[in-house]
């Protein structure tokens, strides 16, 4: 079942995220997140944004997000988007679930212009975007810096 997050989903959402950060290239950020780091995420993006989780027998299997793309006002019509799917159940296509119904969201909405950023190289990340039409329009090389080594960034762009 796909649904609008809740506050209570802060805990599930967390581990799942963590898990990435702890071990993993595909968020570059390099301290785990807090409950109560989540729930104010949660609160401050579910206020604007749509804001979904993947559940199944009452466990959150994957979540997505649209989120702010830069904050000067003329950016308000593009946004952009994260997926996070819980580490063991990857290859299950609940990413392709959730972003068909956060771009479906999306469009509702009126919004122009679909960002994905993705921390390189990062397979799945890109095949899932390419297959929602996204293209690539950006390439930052050696920009981020985890686990003793550099990353590359891309974006990938949807115009609706």
């Amino acid at each position: 079942m796909i649904r609008d997050v809740t506050i209570n989903d802060a805990q599930q959402i967390v581990n799942i995220y963590n898990y990435y950060v702890l071990n993993s290239i595909v968020t570059l950020d390099l301290v785990p997140f807090s409950i109560q780091d989540f729930e104010e995420k949660i609160n401050a993006i579910s206020s604007q944004f749509p804001f979904i989780v993947f559940e199944e027998k009452n466990q959150i299997l994957g979540y997505a997000y649209a989120n702010t793309f830069r904050t000067k006002p003329a950016y308000k019509n593009t946004v952009e988007l994260t997926v996070y799917i819980d580490h063991e159940n990857l290859g299950k296509q609940i990413g392709k679930k959730l972003y068909t119904e956060l771009i479906m969201q999306l469009k509702k909405q009126k919004y122009h212009v679909l960002i994905g950023g993705l921390t390189l190289p990062n397979d799945a990340s890109v095949k899932l975007h390419e297959n929602f039409g996204f293209e690539k329009v950006a390439h930052f090389k050696e920009v981020g810096y985890k686990f003793n080594a550099w990353y590359d960034v891309g974006f990938w762009q949807l115009t609706l």
